[in-house]
Parts: structure tokens; C-alpha cells; sequence
């Protein structure tokens, strides 16, 4: 069988420790070009892996034809780059979040199946072990309903992390369009819908840039959710958590209580009402200090060679983001949100 031929384009940090290693990492794939307005770095990923760099994506599509592309721009290139490759007919990873807005995220769906490609958007939580573990355990019923919950994802921030550092296209606002929220609050609306098997109904959000110097992009958000169920909970994103990462989840239910990422050891615990506790060490949570395998590549590859459906698909990706969205809209008029209607 022939090896799914893949262009990367954005090079920056998501690309060097998610995306090109696990490409490279597969054997169902060939790296085949690389592409970055900062051409040393398509150039260097190219002397790596083999393939030829490009400054722009357009000239890239039309020249090397790819199978198949991972978006890693910033974000308000995602649904650009995503449309311009599926018009040309290559199937389509996109980093989150998909699009900054609803109608951008629609047009990206339409293109997909327009073009009849494979359309992903790499909510990499949902592959995460502990999240997993937690979600079979929540289809199991042992802990009953999910009545109130809570989801945080902070950390030091993207100088810390993006490859340009404090000088990060994250912190620009005509290319990040948003900040914590873009970055870190998407990743927690879509475990919540995932892991809930429900959608939010209704949001209320403080969305603001506390810390963060030379910024007009949000740093901290805090948010107040009712999912269509009626279970309550708060999702937080934060890029001022200087003293440690947090991406944990905490489920009060009917029967008990389950924690996700808040035990170094214990990814998974469960506390029943009746006082039996199950500890569960299923593997860790990935973080900007420890990158481990997100299998989103895996997954992309995969849904492409078996011709199956997207691992996560444009729709769910939309949803995802319209929570987020609406939190903004939440923030400047000062009201509760209602989503998705």
C-alpha cells in the first residue's frame, strides 16, 4: 500500500512535538513538504524528515498535491488554509480551535464534504488515558447521573511554550482573534460535551486579560455552564497558572464523586456514597513539560485509510467552539448565553 503523503503547515511548537513526530512515527505516512512564512523552519523540518519547504500553503497544495494536511497556523489562518486544502483535495487535521467563528467553522464543513474529505479537528483530550478510563466509567451508570461539575485548564502561558516565547502570534490579537479561551478553554468544552454525552445550553462568562503584559488577547476566563440535561458545572482556562499546570475535572454525581488529573499517581479515582474507592493508574495527562503521544495523528490516518468517519469530526469541533464563542458574547453584554440555538 502506498503511504498517505502529509504537508505540514505551520511549524511552530504544536507541529514539533505533536504533529511531525507522530507523523514521522507512523509507518502508513511520508512526510512530503513543509510550510511557514518563517522558511528556516520548513527548511529544517525538511532536511529531517525529507520533503520540500514552502512559505505559503497555496503554492504548496498546488505544486506537491498532498493526501493529506495538518493545519498548525495560527488561528485565524485555520479556516483559510483548511478550505484552500480541501478544495485541492487533500483530507484536512485542523488544530483547535477549528475556526474564530461560527460562520467560518460552517464554510470549513461545507467544504469537506463538497470535496468529499476527511475533515478532524484535534480535540486531543478526547484521547487522553485518564479521560478514557472516565468516560467508561461513566457510561457504566455506577456513578449515576452527573449533577455538578467542574473543569480547569491553566498554565504559565504560551511565552512559555510557543516557539517565539513572549513574542508568540498567540498575544496578537489580528491573529489569535482569542486568547486562554482559544487555546485552553475549547480543549475543556469539548471534553465536557464529550465526556457528558450532552450539550451546553446556556453559558455565562467573566473573559478578561489579567496579567499578561502588551496583550489584547484574554488570558483568564471563568464560566458558569447549564448542559441540556440540567447538571451545572464551571470550566476555567487560564494562562497565569505560574506555579504548575491543572487540567482536572471533577464530577459530582448521584453515587459519588470522580476526579480526573487531580492525583499525580491516580489519574482516575472514584468515591461511591456507599465508601468504596476506586484509584485508577491509567497513564498521564499530557503537558507542555511532559509531551506524550496524543494519538490525534493516529487517529487522523487511520479514519483516512479505513474511509470511516472523522475521530472528531468538523460538527463536533463547531459545537466545541460555540461554546466558546458565546462566552465572549457572554463577557461584553454582561447576560447569560443560551448556546447552539
Amino acid at each position: 500500500m502506498s503511504k498517505l503523503k502529509v504537508a505540514v503547515i505551520g511549524c511552530g511548537s504544536i507541529s514539533r512535538h505533536r504533529h511531525i513526530p507522530e507523523y514521522a512515527a507512523n509507518a502508513n505516512v511520508e512526510l512530503v513538504a513543509f510550510v511557514d512564512p518563517v522558511i528556516e523552519r520548513a527548511q529544517a523540518y525538511a532536511e529531517q524528515h525529507g520533503g520540500k519547504a514552502y512559505a505559503d500553503y497555496e503554492t504548496m497544495l498546488a505544486e506537491v498535491k498532498p493526501d493529506a494536511v495538518s493545519v498548525c497556523t495560527p488561528n485565524a489562518v485555520h479556516a483559510p488554509a483548511s478550505i484552500a486544502a480541501a478544495k485541492a483535495g487533500a483530507h484536512v487535521l485542523v488544530e483547535k480551535p477549528m475556526a474564530v467563528t461560527d460562520e467560518e467553522a460552517e464554510a470549513m464543513i461545507i467544504a469537506a464534504k463538497e470535496n468529499g474529505i476527511h475533515l478532524m479537528v484535534g480535540h486531543n483530550q478526547r484521547f487522553m488515558p485518564p479521560h478514557v478510563k472516565a468516560k467508561q466509567i461513566l457510561k457504566s451508570g455506577v456513578l449515576g447521573k452527573v449533577l455538578t461539575f467542574r473543569t480547569s485548564f491553566g498554565h504559565p502561558g504560551p511565552d512559555g511554550w510557543s516557539v517565539d516565547g513572549a513574542n508568540s502570534w498567540f498575544f496578537r490579537k489580528e491573529e489569535a482573534i482569542m486568547g486562554a479561551m482559544g487555546d485552553l478553554g475549547v480543549h475543556k468544552s469539548d471534553l465536557i460535551r464529550w465526556l457528558l454525552e450532552d450539550e451546553v445550553a446556556e453559558i455565562g462568562a467573566f473573559v478578561g486579560t489579567l496579567h499578561k503584559q502588551g496583550t489584547d488577547v484574554d488570558d483568564n476566563a471563568s464560566c458558569i455552564l447549564r448542559m441540556k440535561s440540567g447538571a451545572i458545572g464551571t470550566l476555567v482556562a487560564s494562562w497565569t497558572y505560574y506555579k504548575g499546570e491543572d487540567n482536572s475535572t471533577i464530577l459530582w454525581c448521584e453515587n459519588g464523586v470522580m476526579k480526573i488529573g487531580t492525583h499525580p499517581d491516580d489519574q482516575v479515582i472514584v468515591e461511591l456514597r456507599n465508601g468504596t474507592v476506586e484509584r485508577h493508574k491509567v497513564g498521564a495527562i499530557s503537558t507542555n513539560e511532559k509531551q506524550l503521544s496524543s494519538e490525534v495523528i493516529n487517529a487522523f490516518v487511520n479514519g483516512i485509510l479505513s474511509g470511516g468517519e472523522p475521530a472528531v469530526s468538523g460538527e463536533e469541533g463547531r459545537a466545541s467552539l460555540k461554546v466558546i464563542l458565546c462566552a465572549f458574547e457572554s463577557q461584553a453584554s454582561g447576560k447569560f448565553i443560551t448556546v447552539n440555538e
